[in-house]
């Protein structure tokens, strides 16, 4: 036995080798440089990029229903006239601050999935968003549908990538989990430091399964980080807002070619119980711009027709307004699916704004047709086993020719 064998099992126990399966690696700029060196991602692999809203997006002032009475008189005092949209249809129009977006529509390539949810909503930020990452509306699960996608491959920790310092639970599977980068980069231990954590990486044939597991993240961080520093490093992020600065991450990644499939990123700050159209105005024009600004910076490289956006929170808002000129937790809201293979226009159809479910707008599309198109038409993989025999899905990724 090597004399660093004992100590190194006695720390991977202490640290959390019970919890081996579902550690994430964290990745520096230098781990995905390398990996994209070595293994670089094939030209025409489809990518699909998640953007998840913290706090219950209001959709009602994203996709506004401005035409329609029952919009101006339950919002009397936060409802959006002519004047501040972007009109889509005859019925519907964007936010006024989503420029980008229109552009988008013009194009075709923006998809809108009108009154998106799942059956009896949950008005909690934690339970509600809980069951948007599982992918598990009828049933507690404790991993997200990207984490068991990535179940159904060997460890591969650039497979999917979060930009972020902390493992967000989509990315959590079962078996494999995915890995996160920070947006400022990840400064690894050097020296005598660096060598003694290598060590506990190493393979030994007496470890347990779930210490192997613990080792092998060790072994993952490490690796990750020779990989995407050289890659980040020549072209850090310059944008202003924080979703901007993770796509620009994302956006740095894609065209150096890192062998990855999923990217997450997020934006928070959607819990809009008061002074609701200062606050959302701003943000959604950030989520256009950003969303926009991305799909154009890998529009002039040869993966423009590789990549796919899907934008989702974890409920609307409520279709009265409060006391305080903003909207409470509610149900369904629009989710956006953008790029340039993606089927634009309209699917689903706006709830009515009369005839609600006790004070909320109904359900129409159920997020599970959502995910089973990007699992199926983006990812390759079959969504019934993802998605736990789900059979359903929406045509909204346009076959390769």
């Amino acid at each position: 036995m090597r004399a660093c064998d004992f100590n190194r099992r006695q720390f991977l126990k202490y640290t959390g080798a019970a919890g081996a399966a579902t550690m994430a690696a964290t990745l520096s700029f230098d781990d995905v440089a390398q990996a994209a060196s070595v293994t670089p991602l094939p030209l025409g692999t489809p990518i699909l990029v998640i953007v998840t809203l913290y706090g219950g997006n209001d959709g009602l002032n994203t996709v506004v229903p401005y035409l329609d009475p029952a919009y101006q008189s339950n919002r009397p005092d936060m409802s959006l006239d002519a004047s501040e949209v972007l009109p889509l249809s005859d019925s519907l129009a964007l936010n006024g601050t989503m420029t980008g977006f229109e552009s988008l529509w013009a194009s075709n390539n923006l998809a809108i999935v009108l009154g998106t949810s799942y059956p009896d909503p949950n008005l909690s930020h934690f339970s509600s968003m809980a069951i948007w990452q599982s992918g598990s509306p009828t049933a507690e699960v404790s991993s997200g549908w990207i984490g068991r996608y990535l179940d159904g491959f060997a460890r591969d920790p650039f497979r999917a990538i979060g930009i972020d310092s902390t493992l967000t639970p989509l990315l959590a599977g079962e078996h494999r989990v995915g890995s996160m980068v920070p947006i400022s980069g990840l400064q690894v231990p050097n020296g005598t430091l660096a060598t003694q954590l290598e060590l506990l990486a190493d393979a030994s044939r007496q470890d347990t399964e779930l210490v192997a597991d613990a080792a092998g993240s060790i072994g993952d961080l490490f690796s990750l980080s020779a990989t995407l520093t050289p890659v980040l490093s020549k072209a850090p992020p310059t944008s202003a807002t924080p979703l901007a600065q993770q796509l620009d991450v994302v956006a740095n990644m894609i065209t150096a070619d890192v062998p990855t499939r999923v990217y997450s990123v997020s934006l928070s700050g959607f819990d809009t119980h008061a002074d609701e159209l200062s606050q959302q105005n701003v943000l959604v024009g950030q989520v256009s711009d950003a969303i926009t600004a991305f799909l154009a910076q890998v529009g002039t490289t040869s993966r423009a027709d590789d990549v796919v956006v899907m934008v989702y929170s974890e409920f609307g808002r409520r279709v009265q307004a409060n006391g305080g000129e903003g909207t409470d937790h509610g149900t369904s809201a629009p989710v956006f699916v953008a790029g340039n293979r993606v089927a634009g226009g309209f699917y689903g159809e706006q709830p009515s704004l009369t005839k609600l479910v006790q004070g909320d707008l109904a359900v129409v599309v159920d997020f599970r047709d959502v995910y089973a198109s990007m699992l199926e038409d983006v990812l390759g993989v079959d969504a019934g086993k993802v998605l736990n025999n789900w059979s359903t899905k929406l045509n909204l990724i346009t076959p390769v020719s």
